[in-house]
This record gives C-alpha cells, structure tokens and sequence, in this order.
C-alpha cells in the first residue's frame, strides 16, 4: 500500500517515516499487515539523505495547499494519511492569514481530495493540546482534562486545531474518509533547531545546555506542562492509523498519553543526567507573555480512549531525557 505524510520532512514526519520504514508493514484499521510499496513525504524542503536513498520513499516538494490545486496527490493506492503540515503556535499569532492557510484552508483541501480518490483512506489529524486553554480569568488548577472536556481554545493556532478536528469528524461521518484525529502533547525534547512554537522552550532548556549552549527558562519553575517525547508521539500517530473502526469508536479527537511534570522537575532532571554545572546555563528570565499562555495551558490531561488502546505516556522526564541524549551523541557538549 502507499501512505501519504504531509509535512513528511519535517522533525515529526521524518521520524514517522523512519518508523513506518523500519517496520516495513503497517495494519490500516485493524486489517491484516501489508507492506509498504510507497511512502510520499510532501514539504517545502527535501527529506534527509537515509530517507532520498530508500526506494520506497517519494519526495514532493511545495506548498500543500499549491499542490493539492496543481497536482494529483491523492491516487487509489494511498490507504493512509498522515496529516502533520502546518503553521506552529507563535507563527499563527504573529501572521492570522498564513495560521488560516496552512491550518484550516489546506486541511480542508486535503480531505476533499481524500473525498474524491475512489477511496475511503484512514486520515490520522494531527490536532494539538493547545485546543485546550482556560478561558480569561479562570485556570485548570484542580481539573483534569480528558477526551470528553469542551475544548475552549484561546489562541488562533489552538482555534484552528479544533476547527481541523471538526472537519475531520465531518468528513469521517459522511463516509469520505476513516477519521481519525489525535491530540498531541508538548513534544520534548525536539533535536535540531529552535522553532516558531510558543513551547519551544520546553525542549530549548534541555537541548541547548546540553549542547553547550544557554537557554532562557521564561516561566515559573512550579510551572506544569503535559508532555510526550517523540517516540510516544509517533507510537500514539501509527496506532491510530491501525486501531479499527469498532475499536476507535467516536470520531471525535483523542488525547494522547500525556507525563505530567513540572518545569523546576524538568530542569533537576537535566542537571541529574547532564551534571550540576548545567545550571548555569539556564537563564530564569520570567517572560509575562508566555506565562499568560502556558498558565493557560491544562497541566494535567487524561487519556482514558487511548488508554484503552494500550497507550502509555513515558515512565519519567529522566527517560525521557536519557532517550534524546542516546539518540543525539554529536549534539551534546557537557563539558
């Protein structure tokens, strides 16, 4: 079978790849395993070199929303999209059209194609957390959130998430596609460079010391956030595309597994692993702006649907850490 991935280079998708490509077979919605004849990436930038040397994997390059108007992307034999393209949290803020585009307008261009592919193709929605915020003058302190909590959101990103999740639910109802949308949790830590999202920080003041750099810590260190590292992510995006119809049940969004810890926990854990002289290269430097929007965030989210798919959240932010320090050996200067 093929499978597509919007956004398919960038950090996320390369590793949905990776995985996808390692397994070699995937089971759409339950079904018997088949394997993977194609994987079609789609981005504004190439795939890295492992993923252009496998044979399976073909690149598309350009905007998707351009793309999906000018080329045909979706064929018969796509049984499975991965929808993770769009514009992260702090560029939907500073830039309302280009949040609209790539959030709303593309992801509805994208299941109209799905719609007309002579196909009914399981479509995996990466939706966000940031669906949930507390409304002004209120917080979450007290309150678990689960899948069934009305999500209110309170920033154009969040808004636009949720509006994807309807129209995938939409889209799921009327029999055009297997919806599935997942709520992903803050992902750290996230290698490489620093990117537009408002939680950026919360991978910056792991990776950053860790490569010998400094980092600003822009909230309270009693601050909670939900977090998910990239393996769990991925794992939570491929079972959604495997779990059937009967098992899933509403088509509405599911929280992935989320750790609950806080951000003076996430940095004793850093000077745990990487060595107490790392503390220096946290900058405590409290940004109001981002303190309004994290407080807004809930700290702590259940996960009951994705329980009962046998998910899990990572066992510590200590695994969490030790995983990326595995994963990334040149990135890191502790000395």
């Amino acid at each position: 079978m093929d499978i597509l991935i919007t956004g398919g280079c960038g950090f996320l998708g390369s590793k949905l790849a990776r995985t996808l490509l390692q397994k070699g077979t995937i089971r759409i919605n339950g079904e018997s395993s088949q394997p993977i004849r194609k994987l079609i990436l789609t981005d504004l930038v190439p795939p890295a070199k492992d993923l252009q040397a496998d044979q399976r994997v073909q690149f598309i390059a350009g905007n998707l929303r351009t793309l999906l108007l000018t080329e045909k992307i979706m064929t018969a034999e796509i049984k499975a999209v991965f929808h993770l393209a769009a514009a992260v949290s702090g560029e939907c803020e500073a830039n309302f059209d280009l949040g609209m585009a790539s959030n709303f307008e593309t992801t509805r261009d994208l299941l109209q194609a799905c719609r007309t592919s002579q196909q009914v193709p399981s479509f995996i929605f990466a939706s966000s957390v940031a669906v949930f915020s507390s409304r002004p003058g209120q917080s979450w302190q007290g309150i678990i959130v689960d899948d069934d909590t009305l999500p209110t959101p309170q920033s154009s990103y969040g808004i636009q998430k949720y509006i994807g999740e309807q129209l995938v639910a939409d889209f799921g109802r009327k029999g055009f596609i297997r919806a599935r949308a997942v709520r992903l949790m803050t992902v750290s830590v996230r290698p490489g460079n620093p990117n537009g999202a408002a939680s950026g920080f919360l991978s910056g003041m792991i990776r950053e010391p860790l490569a010998g750099l400094k980092a600003i810590v822009p909230v309270d260190p009693e601050t909670p956030v939900a977090l998910a590292s990239p393996a769990r992510t991925i794992e939570g995006l491929i079972k959604a595309a495997e779990t059937a119809d009967s098992s899933w049940g509403f088509l509405t969004a599911m929280n992935l597994p989320s750790l609950r810890v806080t951000v003076g926990d996430m940095a004793r854990t850093l000077l745990r692993l990487g060595g107490p002289h790392l503390a220096d290269r946290l900058d405590w430097k409290i940004d109001p702006a981002i303190v309004k929007l994290v407080n807004s965030w809930p700290g702590e989210i259940a996960y009951s649907r994705a329980s009962q798919l046998g998910l899990t959240p990572d066992p510590s932010f200590d695994a969490i850490v030790q995983q990326y320090i595995n994963e990334n050996p040149t990135a890191i200067q502790l000395r």
